[in-house]
């Protein structure tokens, strides 16, 4: 059995292995890109995708904050290297990495609003907006940090990120809160 201090061993090499492999030229690039769209050439696709992991692991780290394990954070940006690959045209003057850098967050962004929390924490661009940039528009707005917010706080976070007060309130009592168990007593048998 594998213990946590192996597992975080072989995050490590994982990460290091990755950040090895070497980035593509642009007509490198195109070229594997023709190859899977044209020929389903898997081995370009795979070149393709082990290329550009590195945004994957760049990615998991600004999102590690949300308490997910970083390989399987990794693991979701690989998705959205997949996805990205799948609809990239080579023939537009794009590179691959800026492209796929925004398939690689929109696939950890929603594993972590599936996985964050029991409770579904919303799914709209908004609520994913909210999820996301609460605390930097806390930040951005001279509110402390951490810690519940006034109504004034509400109201001014609603009107800043065009949302209304009762989005802010949801999604504060959902960040700020634990899950809690459906075990848990509610009350002793005494008293029933």
């Amino acid at each position: 059995m594998i213990q946590s201090s192996q597992f975080q061993g072989l995050d490590k090499k994982l990460i290091r292995s990755v950040m090895t492999i070497p980035l593509l030229s642009k007509e490198e690039e195109k070229h594997l890109a023709h190859e899977w769209k044209d020929n389903s050439n898997k081995k370009a696709l795979d070149k393709l995708i082990s290329a550009y992991l590195r945004i994957a692991v760049s990615m998991a780290n600004r999102f590690r904050h949300y308490g997910l394990a970083t390989t399987d954070l990794i693991q979701e940006g690989t998705i959205g290297l997949m996805e990205a690959a799948n609809r990239f045209d080579p023939d537009r003057e794009i590179r691959f990495s800026t492209y796929a850098s925004w398939w690689v967050r929109a696939a950890m962004q929603d594993y972590i609003l599936r996985n964050w929390s029991i409770v579904r924490t919303g799914t709209t661009a908004a609520h994913k907006a909210l999820f996301f940039g609460l605390k930097r528009t806390r930040l951005k707005l001279n509110m402390q940090k951490d810690g519940p917010l006034s109504l004034k706080d509400r109201q001014q976070i609603a009107e800043h990120m065009k949302l209304k007060v009762k989005d802010v309130e949801a999604m504060e009592a959902r960040l700020y809160s634990t899950d809690q168990s459906l075990n848990k007593t509610v009350a002793d048998d005494a008293t029933l």
